[in-house]
């Protein structure tokens, strides 16, 4: 993933240059290699997926249910769809629709985030609060772990960038999973039109994204539980 991305935005960086054209062309084709070699990789995760969905059911807290439930769901239609996709591309079906099936799979794969965007906000505003509450709590002075915190009066904008950034400093799990969604929603948005973008800023966002996916699984720590 990370190698698609990175040709993506290195094509896009130098395809103006005239000299370079056959460099561009063999970097669309490594991202085209790539993209294929993914859509059959990924073709069980669509089990991984229904699996995480049952395992998120039983969460005791309804909205992270609800959201990653939801989640795990549409992403395993988003795998149904890209199995179709791969089918069509490898000439086993070569009478799928393909404009179509790309649009569901986009689909699902937008709303897929958007849950997890949500369960995020849902965490961040869970943090938020008990923040707020322990300010309350601490007036007489300053601690020193805590010092930025504890000089705002939460009333504001900028009080309130200042407790998001020391929220999403104390937990990196956190901000990384919301970093990641939020790159991967650049594609979305510009294949489904809602905002469109370029080649270079999907590049950018993939490569950023696929280069945290890597981190969490280097280090299990930094991926925010379930």
């Amino acid at each position: 993933r990370a190698t698609q991305y990175t040709c993506m935005l290195l094509s896009y960086l130098i395809e103006r240059k005239a000299d370079k054209e056959k460099l561009v062309m063999k970097l669309k084709q490594l991202e085209s290699s790539m993209s294929s070699g993914r859509k059959m990789f990924r073709l069980g995760n669509m089990v991984h997926a229904l699996v995480a969905a049952r395992r998120t059911t039983q969460l005791p807290d309804v909205v992270p249910r609800f959201c990653l439930t939801a989640s795990n769901l549409t992403r395993a239609l988003y795998f149904v769809c890209d199995a179709v996709l791969w089918l069509k591309t490898i000439g086993l079906q070569p009478d799928v629709d393909k404009p179509k099936w790309r649009n569901w799979a986009t689909k699902c794969y937008y709303f897929s985030l958007l849950m997890n965007l949500a369960r995020d906000w849902y965490e961040i505003s869970w943090r938020l609060e008990q923040a707020v509450q322990e300010e309350k709590t601490k007036k007489s002075f300053w601690d020193k772990h805590n010092q930025e915190l504890n000089c705002v009066k939460c009333d504001g904008l900028r009080s309130f960038l200042l407790l998001l950034f020391q929220i999403l400093k104390r937990h990196p799990p956190l901000l990384l999973d919301l970093v990641k969604n939020l790159c991967d929603l650049s594609g979305p948005l510009d294949t489904l039109g809602i905002y469109k973008t370029n080649p270079g800023v999907i590049g950018f966002c993939g490569v950023l994204s696929s280069l945290v996916g890597i981190l969490t699984l280097a280090s299990p720590h930094l991926k925010l539980k379930q």
